[in-house]
């Protein structure tokens, strides 16, 4: 653009695109700005805390939530200890009852066996006293034995079976890694095992002190096995008196201790035997008499060894 000749004017118009170049900001945006300066850099009372609120608000919502999140997490951790420690406290409460239910079941086992002891020797001694009942002592005496309502001794096999061992990595404090189910002894292996004793020629069992008669149970209730509805822990020891050679030998070819070894190879179940020497158990639960009769005059002379020939 050309200057205007010495002397002279310059146009309106001119003047006013001169003042548009050189003022490229409004005057009014630029008092705003001037403003907001002067607002910024004047000492405000109060001014520090709400400005430091406003820094730092992303961390305070964090360290809140955490804060929650925390006291949470403690308050669920109480509430599931102190249902624990309830728990394990009814478990305790229960075992106690246990406990004292079986002692004082024992104590009535054993005031049974003094009671059926004291009849027996008092039949004895009535029974002696003429030749009949002497046979009838000697004919009671083996059906008592076949009934396993008397104690017997002698060489047998001892056969122990067993829950499987926990694992290696196993936590046996915490129980981190639960029992498998499929490596406990079931009451179907007791009675396996049993079974095949007396196939083998096994002349008298008994498991775990409890002696194995014709009307004995094997059975399971829960987590427990029950012979003679008596509850017997692992591991479960199962004797049986016979032959000292061909009792264990016939066992051990029998299929119920091959079916025994195949759990010990799939699910880790203990199974092991042993010959032993003197085994002695105990006499069984006496069985409830039913039905009694007296001898005919013709049975009581056939039976009177004081009638026979001479």
């Amino acid at each position: 653009m050309s200057a205007p000749a010495p002397g002279r004017q310059r146009s309106l118009g001119a003047s006013l695109l001169d003042q548009v170049l050189a003022e490229t900001l409004d005057p009014a945006y630029a008092q705003a700005a001037a403003a907001r300066a002067e607002r910024a850099t004047a000492p405000v009372a109060g001014a520090g805390r709400p400005s430091w609120l406003l820094r730092h608000r992303g961390q305070l919502l964090v360290a809140l939530t955490l804060l929650l999140a925390g006291l949470l997490a403690s308050v669920t951790y109480q509430q599931a200890a102190v249902g624990a420690q309830g728990r394990e406290q009814t478990r305790e409460a229960l075992r106690d009852d246990i406990r004292e239910e079986s002692e004082v079941t024992d104590d009535l086992v054993v005031q049974l066996e003094d009671l059926t002891a004291q009849v027996g020797r008092t039949r004895d001694q009535a029974l002696a006293t003429t030749g009949t009942g002497q046979r009838v002592l000697a004919r009671l005496s083996a059906v008592e034995q076949a009934a396993a309502v008397v104690a017997v001794s002698g060489p047998g096999l001892r056969v122990t079976l067993d829950d499987a061992p926990p694992p290696a990595d196993s936590d046996p404090v915490g129980g981190a890694t639960p029992q498998n189910e499929a490596g406990l002894v079931q009451d179907a292996d007791v009675q396996l095992a049993v079974n095949g004793l007396w196939a083998a020629g096994a002349e008298a069992i008994s498991i775990n002190g409890q002696r194995i008669g014709a009307t004995t149970a094997i059975r399971q209730a829960g987590g427990a096995v029950l012979v003679n509805f008596r509850p017997v822990a692992p591991p479960y020891d199962i004797e049986a008196i016979g032959d000292s050679e061909a009792l264990p030998r016939a066992f051990l070819a029998s299929p119920e201790a091959d079916t025994l070894a195949r759990l010990t190879l799939d699910y880790g179940v203990v199974f092991d035997f042993a010959r032993v020497g003197d085994l002695d158990l105990p006499a069984g639960s006496s069985a409830e008499l039913r039905h009694a009769r007296p001898l005919e005059p013709d049975e009581a002379a056939s039976t009177d060894p004081t009638t026979d020939g001479g």
